[in-house]
């Protein structure tokens, strides 16, 4: 299934079939590991005061609380705001003083250790243990364990240049999945694999949100920008949600404001 530019779709249409606008937050709303721009939080902002809004990024809690719900302003509604780190894997809503977990699935202790091994022995031996980094190659996410090659905190540019036709990713995600055949290994960011458990990715997550909400999986519209087979914006796509693909953020800042124009 291809999943279309916004820029090509019927938005009208869209928009009278959405329910909840889920979208993914690195190179979506914001930079990797950046807070959203100024303008971006106000359309961000703007559109939870109107419609229910869904935040579902691989990223941890702490990156999503930095990237988003810390800089959210005044005309926000935190209560349309469905907020799922680590691909769908944790869930919080706000309870009107603070984010409150709805559920978690985390690793245990001694799963965490294997990862970790597998994750750095294997990158070790294909070469793609990168000698500069910026922040930790390895971090424990609760639910999910990423491994970043030049670290979580590398600049965009860095990342993106990394491994442009995905064969660094693919080859360490296969590495590790022959050692972790009960666990789900994929390409994450640009530069990035995740671990978690089987089952925890966007699809999960948006099955979770429209039983949640008791709501049909197509009544959910989702923006990324790896909406292609084998991105992990993708399996939001497969199980059922409508998808719509950005390029970075400032292509999304022109889908936010074809929403705004169209939402009451």
């Amino acid at each position: 299934m291809k999943v279309r530019s916004w820029t090509a779709c019927d938005m009208d249409e869209l928009c009278r079939m959405t329910k909840v606008y889920g979208f993914d937050l690195d190179n979506t709303l914001a930079s990797s590991k950046q807070p959203m721009k100024p303008a971006m939080i106000e359309r961000f902002s703007a559109l939870t005061a109107r419609t229910e809004v869904a935040l579902i990024s691989g990223g941890s809690m702490d990156v999503v609380t930095s990237q988003v719900l810390d800089v959210l302003d005044g005309t926000a509604d935190r209560t349309h705001l469905h907020v799922m780190p680590t691909s769908g894997s944790r869930y919080y809503r706000w309870n009107g003083s603070a984010w409150a977990l709805v559920y978690s699935h985390d690793l245990d202790p001694d799963t965490v250790a294997t990862v970790e091994s597998s994750l750095e022995r294997h990158a070790k031996e294909l070469g793609l243990w990168e000698e500069r980094v910026w922040g930790p190659r390895i971090e424990n996410r609760g639910s999910q364990i990423t491994f970043s090659a030049h670290g979580q905190y590398a600049p965009v540019e860095v990342k993106r240049q990394w491994d442009p036709d995905n064969r660094k990713k693919q080859a360490l995600a296969e590495a590790v999945r022959a050692d972790l055949p009960d666990l789900k290994v994929r390409s994450g960011g640009y530069s990035s694999v995740d671990v978690s458990l089987n089952g925890m990715d966007k699809a999960y997550a948006v099955r979770q949100l429209a039983s949640a909400l008791g709501i049909e999986t197509w009544d959910i519209l989702f923006t990324g920008d790896r909406m292609t087979p084998g991105g992990n914006d993708y399996p939001a796509v497969e199980a059922g949600a409508r998808g719509v693909s950005v390029t970075d953020p400032e292509d999304a800042l022109g889908l936010m404001d074809a929403l705004l124009a169209r939402l009451p």
